[in-house]
This record gives C-alpha cells, structure tokens and sequence, in this order.
C-alpha cells in the first residue's frame, strides 16, 4: 500500500505525472480494455470508453482518497464509463439497453477481434438476460476472474451479497444455455 501512495504522489507531481501516467497506461491498458470489452462488447466501443475512462482517471486522480486500491476505483470508472455509454447509445438508437446488448451480440460474428464459437454467442445472449448488477458480477468473477473482494470494492457492494448474484447469475444463465 505504500508503494501506491509513492506512485500515486508521483501521478500529482507535475515533474513525474507524465512518466507516471506512462506507467499507469503500461500497467492498466490492458485489463481495464477487457473488463470495458466484457460490458459493451464492442472493440471501437470499447476504445472510446477506455480512452473516456482514463482522461476521468488523470482529471479525478487528485480526489483518489486511497480508501480503495487505485485498481478498484479506476475499474469503478471503467465499469461507470461504460455503462453511461451503453445507456446513452440505447437512448440515442431509440432502444432499450438489453436490445442494443443484442445487437452487439449479433455483430460478434463479423468482429475480427472476437475469436468465440456458438457456445460463446449464447453465452453471451444468456448474460444479456441477466439483471445489471447480475451481468457485472458474472462478467467480473467469470472473464475476469477477479476476487469478490476486489469486485466488492468496484460495485460497492457486500461480499455476501456479490456471491448471492453470482449464484443466482450462473443458475438464470445455466438454465437459457440448456434450453433451445
């Protein structure tokens, strides 16, 4: 924890804020792209938020209180940053979010940077059937394997409560999966 207070002050100096930043980018690009890929599924997309998701970071990173892990609040903005997205998208195409996420779905078969098979599509639709909270707990804890913990203190929420939607996510999505 003292090791990120030093590089969080080093992100504030004016004199090390760029290198920092660097290594923030180095360090964080890439799981916080797959965590923004997992929600709004789309590669452009997702380029947009995470690029929206890090200008908040660096405008923000002077409130960062420290009471969670820097990981754990940039994935807060992440996870916030995308939805607001997907929201915004679905008002603007004049659709609901859950409409729009089934699109997206539809659209993974052309996608070159998605690489799944059927299995993957329909689990894919089975999570879009899922409540919000639900699909972020899932995606987290599955594609992401993150510790409920870590989840815990992206979504704001209990430990206890996070396994309870997990349990409820995998039984919903177990059950769309084995129907046809």
């Amino acid at each position: 924890m003292e090791e990120e207070k030093e590089f969080i002050t080093s992100l504030l100096n004016p004199q090390t804020q760029n290198q920092a930043f660097q290594e923030l980018l180095l360090q964080y690009q890439k799981p916080l792209y797959n965590h923004i890929r997992n929600i709004v599924l789309n590669h452009d997309d997702t380029d947009d938020v995470l690029q929206n998701t890090f200008i908040k970071v660096f405008q923000n990173l002077k409130n960062f209180k420290g009471e969670s892990k820097l990981f754990s609040w940039m994935y807060r903005i992440a996870t916030n940053e995308a939805l607001t997205f997907l929201n915004q998208k679905a008002k603007k195409s004049g659709i609901s979010s859950v409409e729009l996420q089934n699109k997206a779905i539809d659209n993974l078969k052309a996608d070159i940077y998605f690489d799944g098979n059927e299995i993957q599509i329909k689990l894919q639709k089975a999570i879009t059937q899922l409540p919000e909270k639900q699909q972020l707990v899932f995606k987290m804890k599955y594609f992401e394997d993150l510790k409920y913990e870590e989840i815990s203190e992206i979504l704001g929420t209990s430990v206890g409560a996070l396994k309870a939607s997990y349990h409820h996510a995998v039984k919903k999505i177990e059950a769309f999966v084995t129907t046809d």
